[in-house]
């Protein structure tokens, strides 16, 4: 007898959907499993085989051929096992087919045959959707997150026992719900309160939080860099239901979620000696690298020349394009990666105050070299972290700090602006503006123009580095809650562009 049922492969981020046919016929006892899988998915057959028999159920003893199509695509991980065990009791008779008409299955077995959670289970929620499932079978700790998805029935399922139990209508679970976060747990982290001084950097990090721009700290060790850098995710926004959608299922298929829908936007810092691999994604089977990882949060690089140059080089298409694509078998896979990179670093090998400063030219040179002038074009923030007074730091109960809570008030109501504004283009915020939309949205009249003018080549700026100054000049109109950019705002954009370096860089 044959038998087919549908389940979805991870690609990614992403799934798609995988049929499996199932063929039982008399002959020599064999169990062939075709559709080019790997290693993990050919060792189902043994975690199939003793899954049936210790839930009390038939593995039969004849001919079993199983094909995964469609088989000009490779298959991977051990999320096929539940569809696989499905598809041979059906085909063997011992469950009805027609119930599986409407659904799709994905699951791992244990031996004992009990249901393992998978990675990607939210992207096969929205893979089934897509395909038109009515009902989609997982195990039980992946319910809750694919419960997120509206337009599909999610039913966690505890062993393959119940499961047989449930199509022959014997037991019937309710449908999973998500799981809805707590309010009290919300952290939003250190608060920017805490930093003394640091008046500039705390207003660069305040643009870059209103319209998703990327910035360069660059100063002597000690001067609260990784300090301000860590209170970036405090002022950002909360994610909205469709960035946290994102987020969550980013995570889910890294293993690295936690079954809820996300309510805080990423941090990610990664150790300076993290590979171009890790970094932007890949491998063999290809997995999300950090920037994917902090796909709609933030991405700190402290100690940024420390990095591989062709770790630091691979960052440019997600800096310009929000997003990783790899090539793996003639198939592309793409990986979201619109994440606001904060980067840090000293202004010389040595790290000494000037007056101090034993580096030479050349070692300076070769420092600066390390940064790309292409990377340092895609930055768009650059402010200079100055060590903070002694006597700031040790009496500065009288001075006038700023907490995370007024700055990321602010902050959410640009953002709100730039909603409004950029409803139906599909870009989040200005950083996410391409050069049709930033021309459109930032449009110049004659005393913009000539101060553009006035200052493109003392500024150095290239067409990248030109729209990415409007961009940061429309979300400083946006905090302070103008329709329309003005010189002074302009002004404030440029003087956040890096000099000198990028002449050395290049």
């Amino acid at each position: 007898m044959l038998a087919s049922v549908a389940t979805f492969a991870l690609e990614g981020v992403r799934s798609h959907e995988v049929t499996v046919e199932v063929d039982v016929r008399q002959g020599v006892s064999i169990f062939t499993l075709v559709g080019l899988p790997d290693r993990a998915v050919r060792e189902s057959r043994e975690r199939v085989r003793a899954a049936l028999m210790n839930s009390g159920l038939h593995f039969p003893l004849q001919r079993l051929t199983v094909n995964l199509a469609p088989a000009h695509v490779r298959k991977a991980g051990p999320s096929f096992d539940l569809a696989i065990a499905v598809g041979v009791l059906a085909a063997s008779g011992q469950v009805p087919r027609d119930e599986l008409e409407d659904s799709a299955l994905c699951g791992e077995l244990s031996l004992s045959g009990d249901l393992r959670p998978i990675r990607g289970a939210l992207a096969a929620v929205l893979g089934a959707r897509n395909a038109g499932y009515r009902r989609l079978l997982v195990p039980e700790r992946n319910a809750a997150e694919g419960a997120l998805v509206d337009g599909v029935e999610v039913y966690g399922i505890p062993t393959l026992a119940r499961l047989a139990d449930l199509l022959h209508g014997r037991w019937m679970p309710d449908s999973a719900r998500p799981a809805v976060p707590d309010r009290r747990e919300l952290d939003h982290g250190p608060d920017l309160a805490d930093v003394r001084g640091q008046r500039d950097a705390k207003r660069a990090l305040e643009i870059a939080a209103a319209g998703g721009h990327n910035v360069l700290m660059i100063g002597p060790p000690g001067a609260g860099k990784t300090m301000l850098a860590r209170r970036l995710p405090g002022i950002l926004p909360p994610p909205t239901f469709e960035e946290a959608l994102e987020i969550t299922q980013v995570h889910s298929a890294a293993g690295v979620g936690s079954g809820r829908l996300a309510t805080e936007r990423p941090f990610r810092a990664p150790h300076h000696t993290i590979s171009a691999q890790g970094l932007v994604g890949g491998g063999a089977t290809p997995r999300p690298g950090e920037i994917t990882l902090a796909h709609r949060g933030v991405l700190f690089l402290d100690e940024l020349p420390e990095f591989s140059r062709a770790a630091v080089d691979a960052l440019r298409q997600p800096l310009e394009e929000g997003r990783v694509e790899i090539m793996r078998g003639q198939r592309t896979l793409e990986f979201p990666a619109n994440a606001t990179v904060v980067a840090a670093c000293n202004r010389c090998p040595c790290a000494r105050p000037p007056d101090r400063c034993t580096c030479t030219s050349l070692e300076l040179g070769r420092y600066m070299r390390r940064l790309s002038g292409p990377l340092l074009d895609r930055i768009d923030l650059v402010c200079q972290v100055e060590a903070v007074p002694t006597v700031q730091l040790v009496d500065g109960e009288d001075e006038q700090r700023t907490a995370s809570a007024e700055v990321r008030a602010r902050v959410i109501a640009a953002r709100e602006r730039q909603r409004a504004r950029l409803a139906g283009t599909g870009a989040f915020c200005n950083g996410d503006m391409d050069a049709r939309l930033t021309r459109h949205h930032v449009p110049l009249d004659a005393i913009l123009a000539a101060r553009l003018l006035a200052v493109r080549g003392s500024a150095n700026l290239s067409g990248r580095a030109h729209d990415r100054v409007l961009r940061i000049a429309r979300t400083i109109a946006d905090l302070a809650a103008r329709d329309q950019v003005t010189v002074r705002d302009l002004d404030e954009a440029l003087s956040y562009r890096l000099h000198g370096w990028e002449v050395i860089a290049a």
